[in-house]
């Protein structure tokens, strides 16, 4: 019996189309799927004074923190498999996917739901055109998995308590008006393919849209982003899917033609690479399809240098470039998961030497309101005691602007935040 069991739960991690139709993406299923994993008292240190103490008064203050997030909850078996469901509270699967109540912290007054400004930048619906030669074509609103620190929470997801999304569905009469305006746009040279996640597409739309972006002569560089590498690794072994066959078929069809097709994937830590990982990435490389990972600095995840240079290690071990870690965007909702600056200098300061230059990531703040990706070293001012930092960006759309940053009040000196 007991041999059935262990091979009905490695049948559901492996066949993808098991991962999304057994998600969970509601209080009650999760708490129907945590409730018998959760030991009755929570193990306890210090950080964690005000947040529950025992598994029930955990189950209500995740109901708590669902009312007040920005974001649905969505995890497949294969997250709520990484999950350390003896010690829930300092787990960094938890921290990123399940919202706690008692750890909401007080927004930044400069904070906004659409903090890079996309849709300013935004000149047809789809479209985040911001950089002189590269744009962003929003393929979907969907995501297999729903992060807390999405920079997109204004339109990735369901509609929650606090949000109502402005959405944007795969549906291909939006995605010729997209086409157009690239066709159009000859000083466009890269296409960052996004959303959502480009998981959530069938592998016929994720060709489409390939081979149209290919075909525009202007188009040198076209990017895939998706999560999917690090939340269904599955989907990237199944013989019955698609998906990774097409990933293929667009890197192979772009080198032919002397253009670059990447993957752009998305790992914040060490737990997340599992042997199933490992396999799938094993296969992109020997089929030669570059892989890219973006990191985003996290509290209580990854703002630890062992952690990080964990992560740093294991992607180059697969053959994943470790590309950018992130400083987290100052989004609503979600300023319990940000760090102060300090942070991500101290990182890069003690990680850069340490490994290959080639696959050192670069530290990068996404300035609000739209300046783009600045080194978080290029800063122009920084003052830890109120939190602001400038920069100033010369490839944006308002290169005199001095853009700024703002820690989060809760990292404050003055309101009783730590100084590292």
């Amino acid at each position: 019996m007991a041999g059935k069991v262990c091979f009905s739960k490695l049948r559901l991690l492996l066949i993808s189309p098991l991962q999304i139709e057994n998600s969970v993406h509601n209080i009650r299923h999760l708490s129907l799927f945590m409730r018998p994993l959760l030991p009755d008292v929570l193990p306890w240190s210090n950080g964690f004074e005000a947040g529950p103490k025992t598994a029930n008064e955990l189950v209500d203050d995740i109901q708590s923190g669902i009312q007040q997030a920005p974001m649905a909850i969505r995890l497949t078996p294969h997250l709520l498999s990484l999950i350390d469901w003896s010690d829930p509270l300092h787990d960094p699967i938890v921290r990123q996917y399940i919202p706690l109540g008692s750890r909401i912290q007080l927004d930044h007054p400069e904070l906004v739901l659409d903090s890079l400004d996309e849709t300013g930048d935004s000149p047809v619906k789809g479209i985040i055109h911001r950089y002189p030669d590269k744009a962003v074509f929003l393929a979907s609103s969907v995501c297999p998995v729903y992060c807390r620190c999405c920079t997109r929470s204004y339109t990735v997801g369901a509609d929650t308590k606090t949000v109502k999304k402005t959405k944007f569905l795969p549906i291909q009469k939006k995605w010729d008006t997209m086409f157009d305006y690239i066709e159009r746009t000859p000083a466009l040279a890269d296409i960052l393919v996004s959303g959502g996640d480009i998981y959530s597409l069938s592998p016929d739309q994720l060709r489409s849209i390939g081979l149209r972006l290919l075909g525009i002569p202007h188009i040198l560089r076209v990017r895939i982003a998706s999560k999917g590498v690090a939340i269904c690794p599955s989907r990237l072994i199944d013989p019955k899917d698609e998906w990774a066959n097409v990933i293929i078929e667009l890197s192979q069809r772009g080198r032919k033609i002397g253009k670059s097709v990447a993957l752009h994937t998305h790992f914040n830590h060490p737990r997340e690479i599992t042997w199933i990982t490992r396999v799938a990435a094993q296969r992109l490389f020997e089929e030669g399809v570059t892989v890219r990972n973006q990191t985003v600095l996290l509290n209580g995840v990854n703002n630890h240098v062992d952690t990080m240079k964990s992560l740093i290690n294991q992607l180059s071990s697969m053959n994943i470039q470790p590309y950018y870690v992130f400083q987290g965007d100052m989004v609503r909702g979600i300023e319990d998961m940000r760090t102060p600056l300090h942070e991500i200098l101290r990182l890069e300061a003690l990680i850069r030497g340490s490994t290959a230059g080639f696959m050192t990531p670069n530290f990068v703040v996404n300035l609000p309101g739209g300046g783009g990706k600045r080194l978080a070293c290029s800063f122009e001012s920084y003052d830890r005691d109120t939190g602001l930092s400038t920069f100033f960006s010369p490839g944006s759309k308002d290169a005199s602007r001095q853009w700024k940053y703002w820690d989060p009040l809760h990292s404050l000196p003055s309101l009783g935040g730590h100084q590292s």
